[in-house]
């Protein structure tokens, strides 16, 4: 009786979860992506006029 687990113990619950891992990074990624492109154009107008 030890208590470690198993890989595929340990590999159930994080395997039913990808799919709200990868909805919550596209959450947050989708408007950090938009903001730094807004960034970097609305920076290329200041130094470049």
């Amino acid at each position: 009786m030890s208590s470690e687990s198993s890989p595929s113990e340990s590999a159930g619950p994080l395997s039913d979860r990808r799919p709200l891992i990868a909805f919550a990074w596209l959450w947050v990624g989708a408007p950090l992506c938009y903001g730094l492109y807004e960034l970097v154009q609305k920076a290329t107008q200041l130094f470049t006029g």
